[in-house]
C-alpha cells in the first residue's frame, strides 16, 4: 500500500510539473480543470479524466485550479472525506464547496492573480454557462481568460484514446417509442419556443432520442456523439467506426443522417440549412463553450435552462414503466439471494470483505435476465467507511466485516428494460442504541416521503422536508440531495427533477422516477442511508385540483433489527408492513425454499 501511495504521489507531482511548464510557455498564470467532458457528463470517459490524472482525486464532482505555486480542488459534501484521503501529499489544498466560508474558484483566483494576468481553460470541456460566468467575473477584476488552453495531448503521456466502442440500438419493445416519433415530439417543443432547430450535446439525451446505447462510459450506457435536429434534417455526429450495420440501418430508417464527430464544429459555417440564420434552442449548462462560440457566429441563440429532451425523457412511457417494474423485481430477487448468502457467511463466521460484497452482488445480478452491468460503482462500506458518502472500496482500503456495527451497501444495475439504484444499511452484529435511533429517525423520514400526496406543480424542495424532519429535530442533517431522477436503461442520475434543500423549478409529473435516499453520516463512526425508487403517479382530483402520489418500485426488505419501534407511529408501521408484504408477494415465487424462509424472517 505504501509503495502504491508513493507512486501515485510521484505521478501527481510529475503531472503538476509538466502542467506548470506548459502554462509558463503559454504565458498562463493559472488554469482551471473541471471533471467533465465536451458533453457535460457527470462521469467522463477515460480520455477526458484530466483532473483525475493531475490530482489523483477520483470523485465525479470536483474542479482543480492550478497556479505556479498553489493548487486547490473544489468538491461537494459527498466527497469531503474521500478528497481529504486522496489529496494527501499532493500539494493540492481541499476547498469544501458549498460551505459559507469557502470561496468559489474564481473568487480565489481573483485574490491570487493580478490585473493583466491570464487564466487558461479548455473551452471544449467547460460548459458555456460556467465559462461565461467565469470569464465575466475575472474580466471585472482585469484578468483575461484563454479558452483555448489545452496542452493535455502533449503533456499527458499514455493518455487514453477517444472511446471507439460500437454503439447499439435499444429495441422499441424496450423503449416503447421510435426515434422518429421522439424527434417529431422534440420538433413540436422547439416550435413552441419559436425556434427552428436545436443542438443536443448530452450523451444521455442523445441515447434516449435516437434509441441509441453504448459503452463509452463505465456504468452509463451511452455513446459519444452530438446531434442537430431541425425540420429540414436531423444529423447525428459520431465517429463512423462506432457504427454497426444494425445502427446504420435503424438510423437511416428513422430519417437520421450521420456525420463525423468533429464536423459538428464546421457544420454551422458551411451547411445550407443555416442560410437563413436560424433560431437555435440550446441549454448553456449542457453545451460546451467551444461549440457555443461556433454556434454564436451563425445562429440566433435561444437559451433554455432545461432542454426539452430532458423533460420528455424524464416522463417514462407505459413500456418503460412496465420495464422498470420487471427490472426492479429481478433486481430484488438478486438482492435477496445476495443478502441470504451474506447472512449465511457471517453467521458461519466466514471472512467477508467489502470487496467480496461487491463481487457477490455482481454475481447474483449477472444471473438475471437482461442484465448488462452495474449502474454505478457499488458502495460497500463497513463501519467508519459508511460515513464516506461515495466510498469506493479498493484493495488498499478493503476491510473485513466484523460481527458488530453497520454495513452500508449502495448499488444498482443496468438492465435492458430498466435501471436500478438501492441502498440498504444492515446490522451485521451488535449495534448501539445511538445507531438504532439514527436509523429509525432516518427511516421515518424515508417513509413519510414515500407516503406523500401533493398537488400538481409541486417541486422537490417542497417535498424535501418530509425526509429530513425527524433528523432535523435531533440537530442532524445530510448535505447531499434526497432524490435524483433515474434513467431508463440510462444514467442512474438523471434530471431535470430532484428532491433537495435548494430550489429546482421542475415540477413532479406522473411517469417520473426519482430516488428517495435520506442519509446520516458520523465521521469516523458509521453511515446510514436508505434508498428506494419512487414513481410519481396520479392520485386524485378534488375541488382544489389534481393530486399526485409516489409508488415505491424497489423491492428489498429493510432491516428491522435496526428499528426502535417506540419511535415509529402507527401509519409508519402500516406502511412498512404493507411494503414488506409487497416484497414477499413479488419476490418469493422466484426464490428457493431456503431463500423464502430467510425473506420471511426479515419481514
Amino acid at each position: 500500500m505504501g509503495d502504491m501511495g508513493g507512486r501515485l504521489r510521484e505521478t501527481r507531482r510529475t503531472a503538476l510539473i509538466v502542467l506548470r511548464s506548459a502554462m509558463q510557455k503559454a504565458a498562463i498564470r493559472a488554469c482551471i480543470i473541471p471533471a467533465t467532458d465536451p458533453h457535460s457528463s457527470e462521469y467522463a470517459p477515460e480520455h477526458w479524466k484530466t483532473r483525475q490524472w493531475i490530482s489523483g482525486f477520483t470523485g465525479s464532482a470536483g474542479t482543480l485550479v492550478v497556479t505556479f505555486d498553489k493548487a486547490g480542488l473544489w468538491t461537494d459534501s459527498r466527497y469531503f472525506l474521500q478528497a481529504e484521503e486522496q489529496l494527501q501529499g499532493s500539494g493540492i489544498e481541499l476547498f469544501k464547496a458549498g460551505l459559507p466560508e469557502t470561496p468559489t474558484p474564481e473568487a480565489w483566483l481573483a485574490g491570487e492573480l493580478s490585473a493583466g494576468e491570464t487564466v487558461g481553460l479548455e473551452g471544449a470541456v467547460y460548459s458555456a454557462s460556467d465559462a461565461n460566468l467565469f470569464i465575466d467575473y475575472l474580466k471585472a477584476h482585469g484578468i483575461a481568460v484563454d479558452t483555448h488552453f489545452s496542452p493535455y495531448d502533449v503533456i499527458w503521456e499514455d493518455r487514453p484514446p477517444m472511446p471507439l466502442n460500437p454503439a447499439f440500438i435499444l429495441a422499441e419493445h424496450f423503449s416503447g417509442e421510435s426515434a422518429s416519433s421522439k424527434i417529431a415530439r422534440l420538433l413540436k417543443e422547439i416550435k413552441a419556443k419559436s425556434c427552428d432547430a436545436t443542438v443536443v450535446a448530452s450523451l444521455d439525451m442523445i441515447a434516449w432520442l435516437f434509441n441509441l446505447r453504448g459503452t463509452d462510459i463505465e456504468y452509463n450506457p451511452v455513446t459519444v456523439a452530438y446531434a442537430f435536429v431541425s425540420e429540414k434534417e436531423t444529423v447525428l455526429f459520431m465517429d463512423f467506426r462506432k457504427l454497426t450495420p444494425e445502427v446504420s440501418e435503424y438510423l437511416t430508417g428513422e430519417g437520421v443522417l450521420v456525420a463525423e464527430y468533429e464536423k459538428i464544429y464546421t457544420y454551422f459555417n458551411t451547411h445550407s440549412v443555416l442560410d437563413q440564420r436560424p433560431s437555435l434552442l440550446i441549454t448553456p449548462e449542457k453545451l460546451n463553450y467551444r461549440l457555443y462560440s461556433f454556434i454564436q457566429q451563425t445562429c440566433m441563440i435561444h437559451e433554455e435552462k432545461v432542454h426539452p429532451v430532458d423533460y420528455l425523457k424524464a416522463v417514462k412511457n407505459e413500456t418503460e414503466i412496465a420495464g422498470f417494474r420487471k427490472a426492479m423485481q429481478r433486481d430484488g430477487v438478486a438482492l435477496v439471494k445476495f443478502y441470504h448468502w451474506l447472512d449465511e457467511q457471517l453467521s458461519g463466521n466466514q471472512i467477508v470483505t467489502e470487496l467480496d460484497v461487491s463481487q457477490q452482488l455482481h454475481r447474483f445480478r449477472s444471473e438475471q435476465q437482461y442484465f448488462i452491468s452495474e449502474s454505478f460503482e457499488t458502495i460497500s462500506a463497513y463501519g467508519a467507511h459508511g460515513a464516506i458518502v461515495h466510498y469506493a472500496v479498493t484493495p488498499q482500503t478493503n476491510v473485513s466485516i466484523l460481527p458488530e456495527g453497520l454495513l452500508l451497501i449502495d448499488s444498482g444495475a443496468q438492465y435492458l428494460d430498466g435501471t436500478t439504484d438501492i441502498t440498504r444499511t444492515i446490522a451485521v452484529g451488535a449495534v448501539s442504541e445511538e445507531m438504532k435511533k439514527d436509523f429509525t429517525n432516518l427511516l421515518k423520514g424515508h417513509i413519510r416521503l414515500s407516503m406523500a400526496k401533493f398537488p400538481k406543480g409541486t417541486v422537490g424542495m417542497q417535498l424535501d422536508i418530509l425526509a429530513r424532519q425527524f433528523i432535523w429535530q435531533e440537530g442532524q442533517n445530510f448535505l447531499h440531495g434526497t432524490g435524483h431522477g433515474i434513467g431508463h436503461f440510462l444514467n442512474v442520475h438523471e434530471g431535470p427533477q430532484s428532491i433537495r434543500m435548494n430550489y429546482n423549478p421542475t415540477p413532479f409529473q406522473p411517469g417520473m422516477l426519482t430516488s428517495n435516499e435520506p442519509g446520516l453520516y458520523k465521521a469516523g463512526k458509521y453511515g446510514i442511508r436508505i434508498e428506494n425508487a419512487l414513481l410519481t403517479v396520479a392520485d386524485k382530483t378534488t375541488e382544489f385540483g389534481e393530486y399526485y402520489a409516489f409508488e415505491t418500485l424497489t423491492l428489498c426488505p429493510i432491516d428491522q433489527k435496526l428499528i426502535d419501534w417506540t419511535l415509529m407511529d402507527e401509519a409508519e408501521k402500516q406502511w412498512l408492513n404493507a411494503y414488506h408484504q409487497k416484497v414477499w408477494e413479488q419476490l418469493s415465487p422466484y426464490l428457493s425454499n431456503e431463500e423464502k424462509q430467510w425473506l420471511k424472517n426479515q419481514i
